[in-house]
């Protein structure tokens, strides 16, 4: 039996009403997973993991991969048709060179995106396990 992952989320945003007690927790855990964790005062990074502060705590930012620009077009307009809000139209982004990516919030308020990361080789299509 054969799964493939590391196709679908591309990295996940939280948002933290404290910072400091976020980090705490996240950096135990991560440490113990070996994850390398780095942080200042406005942020924690591990991973494809962003937690940053604010007020509300978090809705979650999710982000989606796609293979290319018509498909980050397509997808957004799906959601938009689908009840989605605008929350920042299809567009490169500087991010990285190539970044191209839209946003939705879902109907909870959640920041859904859709991204292609431009013409880039990757090393592998997916992570394969095989049991």
């Amino acid at each position: 039996m054969d799964l493939h992952r590391g196709r679908l989320i591309d990295h996940v945003h939280l948002r933290a009403r404290d910072l400091p007690a976020s980090r705490r927790f996240y950096a135990a855990i991560l440490d113990v997973l070996g994850i390398p964790v780095v942080s200042d005062d406005k942020h924690l990074a591990a991973d494809e993991l962003w937690i940053d502060s604010g007020d509300a705590g978090s809705r979650v930012h999710l982000a989606f991969q796609t293979d290319g620009r018509e498909m980050v077009d397509k997808a957004w307009r799906a959601g938009l048709d689908a009840g989605g809000r605008d929350n920042g139209g299809p567009g490169e982004r500087r991010y990285h060179p190539g970044y191209y990516a839209a946003f939705l919030l879902d109907p909870d308020g959640n920041n859904i995106e859709v991204v292609y990361h431009g013409p880039a080789h990757r090393s592998a299509a997916s992570v394969k396990l095989t049991f």
